[in-house]
């Protein structure tokens, strides 16, 4: 059983207390003193009320940011009110919460999983989010392009560096004006933590990004593995006994950057070769063989999973609930940050009950925290301090005995059911039992 001591009520029993702890106390007022609107009179809800008011808003995933202000701080305040003061909060008060509140987590000796060779395993990747089609948003959007002509409703992009192992957020970019992601990117290269390794897919295998992250890695003592595409020119240099060879690759400055490419093929459980290529910046191929190096990247989805949780489990509807492309950015950040306070919960959750912080279920701690929050938020003076506590106990005590067994070595097949280009037509789901299987493929001049 769970220890019921007031700490963990303190802790994790009011949504105020991990709001604060994410937070880092004091910090969002300075925030507000420096970037927020000028005060005309006292406001009824106090700025870190209305971020926390927003978060929380984004966690409940129901009813209106009115009602969940009220069920929060106690305090009554007409929806238009809200509005308002969203509306009046300046843009660089989220990028600067965002910037302080978005830290990695992981211990390497607590949480093995999120490291390899003493480096934090990172991931970035982009996302898109459905907004409505309001006059204020289709006169700063466009709709994207699909195979049906355009989407049904315009799109906010974001990119988003996560700490691999926890689903823990680090950094987020959102696109207010329709830039690409990898323009989006480039603005979280300076949140690499130190001493990381950045996986990345193919949209950020070519040189000039790579020479990029080679520049940010030298000071921070960090590394990267990316997929590359299979038709770009690399010069080799050397050979390694591993299969791997040292190459130069050069950039669109006209500079060069000296890389390790390791090329192999992939299947799960009898199925497909798949062949593919990567760069990275781990020379040693004694200390890093190629074939460890294929394995590595499918941790990679582990971003994907993340992105499923904000996108899905956290939301009751496809389409974000803000009007304008500022208040839609306002709630992109507000998923974020109610994303990192559930990877703290996570944590929390798995070392009391003493296993991986990924196999504590991300909806069941999202369900069961929900409701506790909203039930002390509601009840705050009829519980004494026991009856919490005891109360609090019980919910991790259940989290914890709900947590999920390791996860299987089962595929899906690569098909869909309405297929894009070469893909194949899935026409009945069938699933396969077993690792995957891989092979070097040697590098030669």
């Amino acid at each position: 059983m769970l220890s019921k001591s007031s700490s963990a009520a303190e802790d994790c029993g009011r949504f105020a207390a991990a709001c604060k702890q994410l937070f880092a106390g004091g910090s969002i007022l300075r925030v507000f003193h420096k970037h927020g609107p000028a005060k005309r009179r006292p406001p009824k809800i106090k700025s870190w009320e209305l971020i926390s008011a927003l978060v929380f808003h984004c966690l409940r995933g129901t009813g209106t940011l009115a009602e969940n202000t009220r069920i929060l701080t106690g305090k009554r305040i007409a929806e238009s009110s809200m509005s308002e003061r969203r509306q009046r909060t300046p843009w660089s008060v989220f990028t600067a919460i965002m910037e302080f509140a978005l830290q990695p987590k992981a211990q390497e000796k607590k949480h093995p999983e999120a490291f390899y060779s003493g480096l934090r395993l990172v991931a970035v990747d982009g996302t898109e989010f459905s907004v409505t089609n309001t006059p204020e948003i289709l006169g700063s959007l466009t709709k994207a392009a699909s195979r049906r002509l355009k989407a049904a409703f315009a799109k906010v992009r974001m990119v988003m560096l996560v700490e691999l192992g926890l689903h823990n957020p680090l950094a987020a970019a959102i696109g207010k004006e329709g830039e690409s992601e990898l323009a989006l990117a480039r603005n979280l290269l300076c949140s690499l933590p130190e001493r990381s390794l950045l996986i990345a897919d193919r949209l950020y295998g070519v040189g000039a990004f790579v020479s990029l992250l080679a520049g940010e890695f030298a000071a921070k003592g960090g590394h990267y593995l990316v997929r590359v595409k299979s038709n770009l020119k690399a010069r080799v240099i050397q050979a390694h006994s591993d299969g791997s060879a040292s190459v130069e690759v050069k950039t669109s400055s006209g500079g060069r950057v000296l890389l390790r490419e390791v090329r192999g093929k992939v299947r799960r459980a009898q199925g497909q070769w798949v062949e593919v290529r990567f760069w990275t910046s781990l020379h040693d191929a004694a200390r890093h063989p190629a074939k460890e190096l294929l394995g590595l990247y499918a941790w990679r989805w582990g971003q994907e999973m993340a992105y499923k949780e904000m996108k899905v489990d956290m939301r009751q509807s496809e389409l974000l609930r803000s009007h304008t492309v500022e208040t839609a950015a306002q709630e992109i950040a507000a998923l974020v940050l109610a994303h990192a306070i559930l990877a703290q919960q996570r944590m929390k959750i798995a070392a009391k009950g003493g296993c991986e912080v990924l196999r504590i279920s991300f909806a069941k701690t999202l369900d069961c925290l929900r409701s506790m929050w909203t039930v002390i938020a509601l009840c705050e003076g009829s519980l004494t301090s026991h009856q919490m506590d005891a109360m609090v106990g019980q919910v991790l005590d259940f989290i914890a005995q709900c947590a999920l067994p390791k996860r299987r070595k089962r595929s899906c097949p690569r098909a869909l059911r309405q297929p894009v280009s070469s893909w194949p037509r899935l026409t009945k789901n069938t699933y396969a039992n077993g690792g995957a299987e891989y092979q070097i493929i040697p590098v030669s001049a």
